[in-house]
C-alpha cells in the first residue's frame, strides 16, 4: 500500500529519513479453533481472523506502520520484529516493560519505523507471555534493493516449529509450579513444516531455489535433511555468507538459513525432506512422540510419495565456521566485559526459575525506556533499573563482550535485540562432564580473524560462549534465551545503551503514551516507580525469596515433635510387648477411647464364627473319610 508523495513527504520531514516507500498493515488479533497438525481442533491465535499471519516483505529503507489492534477479550499483547535494529525508534522494538506498556484488550498500538540497513530474512512475533506458541507469528522478509549476491530462478520460504495441543495458558501455570520442581519443560505434540504437518514443496525440475528457513518455534531446534539434496548455507539470520554446502541444518528458535538448492533433471521420484525433533531437549520422550517427520520435496503428482526416513545422523553444519561474505575483522579487545552464569534453580515458592547471576528478571513497575527518559542524568546509574531486571549500563561505541557460562545440562539459544554479534570463541559440549566447564583464557586458543556474525547463538551444555558487538545504536535491548518456557522463567536482561543519547533522538509519540495510560501504567519514574528519588528503591518487584537454609523455626518445631511422638510410640510399644498385662486389649482400646466393647464383641463373634467354620470342615472331612 504506497501513500501520497505529499503525506510521503510530511512523514520523511517527520522522522528525517527519506523512505522508499511507506507500507501501512492493519492487523487485529483474535481466535479460531484450527487444526494445523491434523490431529487436533485447538484455538488459534488468528489475524484478521485468518491463519496463519501474513508474510510481510518490504524493501531495504522502506517505512513501516502496523496498527496492532488488541481484539482479545482478557488478554494483553505487544509486536516484536525480529532482527531489527530499530534505529532511533527503540519504543517499537515490542516486548512489554522494557519497550513499552502492554497492549490492553480493544486498544491499538502503532508501529512506526523504518527498516534500517539491513537485508534478509526475519520475523515478526508477540513478545508477551508465550503467545506466539499459540500462532502469534509471521516472517519478515526484506529485499535487496541491490539484488541477491547469489543466482537463483525461484525462491521459497520455509517455516518449522514445534505444535502443543494445548494453549500455552494452560501449560504456563502447569510449568511454573511447584509440582513441577525440576523445571521439566512441557513435551509439544508434533513438528510443523508451514504451519501444517508432513507438508508438501512442489518443484521444478532443473531449478535452483533460494529457500529462507526460519524456525518461528518458541522450544524445540530441529535437525533438517533432504534426501539426495544438498542446502547450500547462504545467509544467516540476515548476514550473507561464503557458500558452504552440507546435507544437515541443526536450526535453533528464532534462527534463519537461507541456503540455494537445486532440483534434478529426473522427475520419475518424489524425495524426503526430513526434519527431526532434538531430543536431547526433551526431560521425556513420549512412547506416542515421532521425533521424525517426513515432508515431500514434490516432482510429481503421480510418483509414489516418499517412504518414512529416520533421521540419525548428528553431523551438521557448524555455523561457528561460517565466514560472512563482506569480510569484518575481529573487533578489538573489549572495553566492558559482561560475565554472566547460567543456572536453574527452585526459590522459595518450590517453583523452578532461570537466573543469570543468582538474578532471575522480574518485571519493573516502569517500563525501561520510560525510566531512561525520566531519569535525566540518573539514566547512567543502573541502579534506577532496579535490583532484579539484570540490567547493564553500555556507553557510546564501547566494544562489549558478552562472556556466558552455562551451568546447565541442556541448550539455550539466545538473542540480542537491537545488534548482530560476531561469535568469538564457543566451548564444546560436556554434556558427560562432572562439573560444568567456564571460560578460562586460553594462550593457545587462536580467535578468528573473520568470525561468523549472527543475532541467535545456542551454548552448548555445561559450555560457554563469547560473543562481541559495538554499542553503537542507543536504545533499550533485551538479551534473552529464546526458549519460550525459559524466558517466563526469567533468564533475561537488559542492556540500556548510551541512554544520554537516547534521551536526545527519542520522543515518545502519543499513542505509546496512550497505550500506558489505557493500561493505567505509569511510564515516568524508576523502576519502584519512584519519580522523587530515583536510587530510591522502596516498593520494587523483586524475585521470590530463596529456599531457607536448613530448617525453618516452623520446620524444626514440626521435627521436634515428631521425634518426640516417634520416640514415646517406640517406648510404648516396647513396654506392652514385654509385659504380661492383663486384658491387654481392652486397656489399649480404652486408651485410645474407642468403643471397645463394641469391637472385641466384633472380634469375640468373628473368633466364634471361624471355630465353628473349622469345626464343620473337620466334621465333613470325617464323614468323607468314613
Amino acid at each position: 500500500m504506497k501513500f501520497s508523495s505529499t503525506l510521503l513527504s510530511v512523514l520523511s520531514v517527520a522522522t528525517a529519513v527519506l523512505a522508499e516507500e511507506v507500507k501501512v498493515f492493519n492487523w487485529t488479533t483474535g481466535w479460531k479453533d484450527l487444526n494445523p497438525d491434523g490431529v487436533k481442533e485447538r484455538p488459534v491465535i488468528t489475524c484478521n481472523g485468518e491463519w496463519p499471519w501474513p508474510q510481510v516483505r518490504v524493501n531495504k529503507g522502506d517505512r513501516v506502520i502496523i496498527y496492532l489492534n488488541n481484539g482479545f477479550e482478557n488478554e494483553t499483547t505487544s509486536l516484536h520484529v525480529h532482527g531489527l535494529f530499530q534505529h532511533n525508534t527503540t519504543q517499537m522494538d515490542g516486548p512489554p516493560m522494557l519497550n513499552q506498556c502492554s497492549i490492553m484488550p480493544g486498544d491499538t498500538m502503532i508501529y512506526n519505523f523504518t527498516v534500517p540497513d539491513q537485508v534478509g530474512s526475519f520475523w515478526y512475533h508477540s513478545h508477551s507471555e508465550g503467545q506466539y506458541m499459540d500462532g502469534m507469528r509471521g516472517t519478515f522478509i526484506i529485499e535487496d534493493p541491490d539484488g541477491y549476491p547469489y543466482d537463483y530462478d525461484e525462491e521459497v520460504t520455509l517455516t518449522v516449529s514445534e505444535w502443543y495441543h494445548e494453549l500455552i495458558d494452560v501449560l504456563h501455570p502447569k510449568f511454573l509450579n511447584r509440582y513441577n520442581p525440576t523445571g521439566a519443560e512441557p513435551i509439544p505434540q508434533n513438528l510443523l513444516f508451514n504451519d501444517t504437518m508432513n507438508g508438501t514443496w512442489h518443484v521444478k525440475p532443473d531449478t535452483t531455489y533460494l529457500m529462507r528457513i526460519i524456525n518461528i518455534g518458541g522450544f524445540n531446534s530441529q535437525y533438517l535433511w533432504m534426501e539426495d539434496h544438498d542446502f547450500e548455507v547462504v545467509a544467516v539470520d540476515g548476514i550473507y555468507v561464503e557458500k558452504n554446502v552440507t546435507d544437515v541444518l541443526y536450526i535453533t528458535v528464532a534462527q534463519r538459513y537461507d541456503v540455494l538448492i537445486h532440483t534434478k533433471n529426473d522427475t520419475s521420484k518424489n524425495y524426503a525432506f526430513m526434519q527431526k525433533f532434538d531430543e536431547d531437549m526433551l526431560d521425556v520422550i513420549p512412547t506416542d512422540l515421532e521425533l521424525n517427520r517426513t515432508n515431500t520435496i514434490m516432482y510429481n503428482e503421480d510418483a509414489p510419495l516418499p517412504e518414512q526416513i529416520y533421521l540419525d545422523a548428528y553431523e551438521f553444519l557448524d555455523d561457528f565456521y561460517l565466514k560472512p561474505l563482506e569480510e569484518m575483522e575481529l573487533l578489538p579487545e573489549p572495553d566492558h566485559v559482561v560475565t554472566i552464569t547460567v543456572a536453574m534453580d527452585n526459590l522459595g515458592d518450590g517453583v523452578n526459575y532461570a537466573f543469570f547471576n543468582n538474578i532471575t528478571h522480574v518485571t519493573p513497575l516502569v517500563p525501561v525506556l520510560g525510566t531512561v527518559l525520566s531519569a535525566g542524568e540518573d539514566a547512567t546509574n543502573p541502579a534506577v533499573y532496579g535490583s532484579n531486571t539484570n540490567t547493564f549500563v553500555l556507553q557510546k561505541d564501547e566494544i562489549v563482550e558478552i562472556v556466558l557460562n552455562n551451568n546447565d545440562p541442556g541448550k539455550h539459544p539466545f538473542h540480542l535485540h537491537g545488534h548482530v554479534f560476531q561469535i568469538v570463541d564457543r566451548g564444546d559440549d560436556y554434556t558427560d562432564a562432572p562439573e560444568p566447564v567456564p571460560y578460562t583464557a586460553n594462550d593457545s586458543y587462536v580467535e578468528p580473524e573473520f568470525p561468523s556474525v549472527r543475532d541467535v547463538l545456542y551454548v552448548r551444555p555445561n559450555s560457554y560462549f563469547r560473543i562481541r558487538f559495538k554499542a553503537d545504536n542507543p536504545g533499550i535491548w533485551f538479551f534473552h534465551c529464546h526458549l519460550e518456557w525459559h524466558l517466563l522463567q526469567g533468564l533475561s536482561m537488559v542492556f540500556v545503551e548510551d541512554p544520554l543519547a537516547i534521551q536526545q533522538n527519542e520522543e515518545l509519540t502519543d499513542n505509546w503514551k496512550q497505550v500506558c495510560e489505557a493500561s493505567n501504567q505509569s511510564y515516568v519514574g524508576n523502576a519502584a516507580g519512584n519519580t522523587q528519588n530515583f536510587l530510591d528503591l522502596t516498593g520494587e518487584a523483586v524475585q521470590v525469596k530463596p529456599l531457607p537454609d536448613g530448617f525453618t523455626a516452623r520446620g524444626i518445631v514440626a521435627f521436634v515433635f515428631s521425634c518426640i511422638a516417634g520416640i514415646l510410640g517406640i517406648i510404648a510399644i516396647c513396654v506392652y510387648g514385654m509385659s504380661d498385662i492383663p486384658n491387654l486389649e481392652q486397656r489399649v482400646l480404652d486408651d485410645f477411647n474407642m468403643e471397645s466393647k463394641e469391637l472385641l464383641n466384633d472380634e469375640d463373634e468373628e473368633e466364634i464364627e471361624l471355630q465353628h467354620q473349622s469345626s464343620s470342615s473337620s466334621n465333613s472331612k470325617a464323614k468323607d473319610s468314613n
